[in-house]
């Protein structure tokens, strides 16, 4: 593990133990435990925090890392989250089985990027950019299949590599072989040569790119499926009932660090470095991952409903989930029509 990512896990134990123990009750501030993962995509709500946002509107944020949004979700179940920052997908299939919760906003879209690193970057160059080609030179040479890492069965990231797998590249099931782990081992096995392609999202991608020059980004986000669901901001039907006016106050922040992240991204740099590693990965390093076709930032949720639906129909398709869950309630949109009337 690197230090970027060493610095970062254990940052992210430490304040998860503090805010997991900590009791979600009034006191001067209002408690809200925030599950994130430590990508891009939770931008927004690390400049809420660290920019002292949240504070400021009478809101005491507790910060818990997770390496994937399906982990994220048990928290969720058992209480000890009141809001989720992460893929969209898990969500859907978690209301689906009784979990009362529902998405405020958005955060960004078509976040997944396939990178593919040594020979089998090598053999999709030689086939002229052709992935299945590429990926067939791969197997024949070695006479194995392309390792791909990705996050766990059910999450956007492995659900969207699936679909850009099989369906987009055209690539033969026999030459790739699907290895799921979280966020930080996925970069980290792609540096050390230990798959040979990889999803993933800013910064790591522009990590990536810059210390492995034989790594290639090889389909962007939108290539992968377009207007894929990103990161969302969803809360717990139990908070919205006992405090929805700050469930109002954090969706008007969203909408205030988005805009701070298309318009002034230069302002946020600080922000991300608090949460990510400052000192490991430097500030010219961010600003170019948020300037990178990998950011897309957005914080209206009705964006992604339909590219959500598109991503849940193919969860059946390839096995992950054995129906499709129902939409119905899931988004909720009228804290962000508040918000934009406010801010407008």
């Amino acid at each position: 593990m690197s230090k970027f990512n060493r610095r970062a896990l254990l940052g992210g134990i430490a304040a998860g133990a503090a805010a997991l123990a900590a009791p979600a009750i009034a006191q001067s501030r209002i408690v809200v435990r925030a599950g994130y993962i430590p990508v891009l995509g939770g931008a927004p709500l690390f400049v809420i925090d660290k920019d002292g946002w949240a504070r400021d509107a009478g809101i005491d944020l507790r910060l818990v890392q997770f390496d994937s949004g399906p982990n994220m979700i048990q928290a969720v179940a058992s209480g000890t989250l009141e809001t989720y920052w992460a893929g969209v997908a898990p969500l859907a299939v978690a209301r689906a089985k009784g979990l009362d919760i529902r998405v405020v906003a958005a955060t960004a879209t078509e976040e997944l990027a396939f990178v593919a690193g040594g020979r089998l970057r090598e053999d999709i160059g030689a086939a002229n950019g052709d992935a299945a080609a590429g990926f067939k030179r791969f197997f024949d040479a070695t006479k194995k299949a392309a390792r791909v890492a990705t996050q766990p069965a059910g999450s956007v990231p492995n659900v969207t590599l699936q679909h850009w797998l099989w369906e987009v590249a055209k690539i033969d099931r026999a030459h790739v072989e699907i290895v799921p782990m979280g966020i930080d081992a996925t970069q980290q096995a792609l540096l050390a040569k230990a798959v040979d392609g990889a999803t993933v999202r800013e910064p790591a991608l522009t990590i990536i790119l810059d210390r492995d020059k034989g790594a290639k980004l090889i389909a962007s986000g939108g290539q992968m499926l377009t207007d894929q669901p990103g990161g969302v901001f969803a809360v717990t039907g139990a908070f919205v009932k006992s405090n929805e006016a700050a469930v109002q106050k954090l969706v008007d922040l969203t909408v205030r660090a988005t805009d701070l992240l298309i318009n002034q991204p230069e302002r946020a740099v600080p922000s991300i470095l608090a949460v990510l590693g400052r000192g490991i990965v430097d500030d010219a390093t961010v600003l170019r991952a948020l300037r990178s076709p990998g950011s897309k930032f957005t914080a209206d949720p009705n964006k992604i409903v339909k590219s959500t639906q598109a991503l849940l129909e193919y969860q059946v398709k390839v096995g992950a989930n054995d129906r499709v869950p129902p939409l119905d309630g899931l988004f909720d949109d009228r804290y962000f029509r508040n918000a934009t009337r406010a801010a407008g």
